[in-house]
């Protein structure tokens, strides 16, 4: 259902029309800002209050324990993409952490190959590994910042995901929601920049684009991209 969900909105955005002077980057503005104040509605109201709950509730070592389940879990796109951009030292590296903390490990929920580099590849780095443009940036309900080229990329990432291949509908479901809720409560701490800024949409938008592009490009992207020419 969610890369039907991610096509379907790409294709809604596509037949909406720009402004004038809209970002050139961000040619859906007006319809991807409604959709991020619905986004924000959601985080402020449910999934904010929940992570503050995690928190709370949770022990420290707990928490180490599921971050290291769900990177585990995620080391397993992250080989696949390593291959697909034909990284095989990186997968080499990548697939030995799936080996062993999977066994040595108990299930990925202790981290024994500390040593081993954790990576970050997946589906939309791939199509631009393979010279596929971002297309221009989406805000995608629930999922949050996207492009064209990432929301295909992510619904890749959810078809040859772990979680995603579990027959079990609620136990697949739980594993989701809890890691989302994981994720929002590693972020809480990292919010002074975002509510300081002037334009939160705009904060979000230029640093996804910024991330993902240095992303793709390992650390190294070109100067001069996503950098705006005046007329």
């Amino acid at each position: 259902m969610k890369p039907i969900l991610i096509l379907s909105v790409a294709l809604l955005l596509t037949g909406c029309a720009s402004t004038p002077n809209s970002n050139p980057k961000d040619p859906f503005e007006s319809t991807n800002r409604k959709i991020y104040k619905f986004n924000d509605a959601l985080d402020r109201n449910v999934l904010k209050p929940v992570a503050k709950g995690y928190n709370t509730v949770l022990p420290e070592p707990v928490k180490t324990l599921l971050r290291n389940f769900f990177s585990n879990l995620d080391d397993v796109t992250v080989t696949l993409n390593d291959l697909l951009q034909l990284k095989f030292k990186q997968a080499a590296s990548d697939g030995s952490r799936v080996l062993f903390n999977s066994t040595f490990g108990i299930f990925g929920l202790l981290n024994v190959t500390g040593h081993l580099e954790k990576h970050n590849e997946d589906f939309g780095q791939t199509l631009g590994y393979w010279g596929v443009g971002s297309g221009p940036y989406l805000m995608l309900p629930f999922f949050g910042p996207s492009s064209i080229r990432d929301g295909v990329g992510l619904g890749g990432d959810v078809l040859t995901g772990v979680i995603s291949n579990i027959p079990d509908i609620p136990t697949r479901n739980s594993l989701y929601a809890t890691d989302k809720i994981r994720v929002r409560a590693e972020l809480l701490d990292r919010e002074q920049a975002l509510d300081e800024a002037s334009d939160r949409y705009a904060f979000i938008r230029d640093f996804y684009l910024a991330r993902r592009q240095s992303l793709v490009y390992d650390g190294d992207p070109p100067k001069t991209k996503y950098i705006d020419e005046e007329d």
